[in-house]
């Protein structure tokens, strides 16, 4: 097994059972709610249960990224003790925390000269971001060189599609993201907003459809006309949701009768209280490998 240590970010949106089994130290980011700052620790703190309960009771979480100074004190501890380091970063079209990072890499290589600490953009956020991670933890559990699997990543990031969808507007009101009129119109009409991350790691609205039901087709259609090898895909297929375990289900199983080579691959984790903040409860995202994402 190759000795470097793979880390990530909370933004991954894995669960915390698989980030220790699997041996991946992460860093949390953090959200603020009425007036207390929480740890995004992956629900240690504060159940996700009683996060999303808040947020549909009207709290409105704000985020903060891991800042530079926290990065240093995160990876200082592996550098001294000998340990290269390949991080995976949430997306830097999403936040700041890769250039963060990048900058607390260059400090830390002046003290540690003989280290390796190599930063990856996922360009991906949440469980498509995770996606990667576990790339690259099946690599380097192969025995793949550090560089190696660096490389590796660089060229297989834009080829993870991420598609969400959202059946609750009233968050993207309160957060100011649409208008109360737009959500009280959406609201009425049923509408689920479409959305992908696209090749600069931005998350782009693509389509409103009309009703659960057809947005959830809508997604397993995009699987089949980008996902590598359409309806024979066999690779990893991961869904992540904001309180809503029973659309992200549904959506699974229709998964399973589109694509009979994936039902051991699929993997359902929830959508944290970072990436939550910004989402509020209601959303599905789905993530697998296709084509190049433009």
């Amino acid at each position: 097994m190759s000795e470097y240590l793979l880390t990530c970010c909370s933004t991954a949106d894995m669960p915390l059972e698989y980030l220790k089994g699997r041996n991946i130290p992460f860093v949390c980011f953090h959200y603020q709610m009425d007036g207390i700052e929480y740890p995004d620790d992956l629900g240690q703190t504060m159940s996700l249960e009683d996060f999303y309960t808040r947020v549909e009771n009207g709290a409105m979480p704000t985020t903060s990224q891991v800042n530079v100074g926290e990065f240093i004190a995160f990876f200082e501890p592996f550098l001294k003790a000998g340990q290269d380091i390949l991080h995976i970063s949430l997306s830097s079209g999403l936040s700041g925390s890769y250039q963060s990072a990048q900058m607390a890499r260059e400090e830390l290589l002046k003290k540690y000269p003989g280290r390796k600490l190599m930063i990856v953009d996922s360009l991906g956020a949440s469980s498509g971001y995770g996606l990667l991670v576990d790339t690259a933890a099946d690599l380097r559990d192969r025995g793949e060189e550090l560089e190696k699997t660096y490389d590796y990543l660089l060229e297989q990031r834009l080829y993870v599609h991420h598609w969400f969808f959202s059946t609750n507007l009233a968050h993207y009101k309160r957060g100011g993201r649409i208008s109360a009129t737009s959500a009280a119109l959406g609201t009425m009409l049923n509408m689920c907003p479409l959305m992908n991350v696209d090749n600069m790691g931005k998350l782009i609205p693509r389509a409103k459809i009309r009703g659960k039901k057809h947005v959830i087709n809508e997604m397993v259609k995009k699987m089949e006309a980008h996902a590598q090898s359409g309806s024979q895909y066999s690779g990893k297929c991961f869904i992540s949701h904001s309180a809503c375990g029973e659309d992200a289900h549904a959506l699974a199983r229709l998964l399973e009768e589109n694509f009979p080579k994936i039902k051991q691959a699929i993997h359902i984790n929830n959508i944290g209280t970072v990436i939550g903040s910004h989402t509020g409860p209601g959303t599905v995202a789905l993530f697998f490998y296709g084509d190049q994402r433009e």
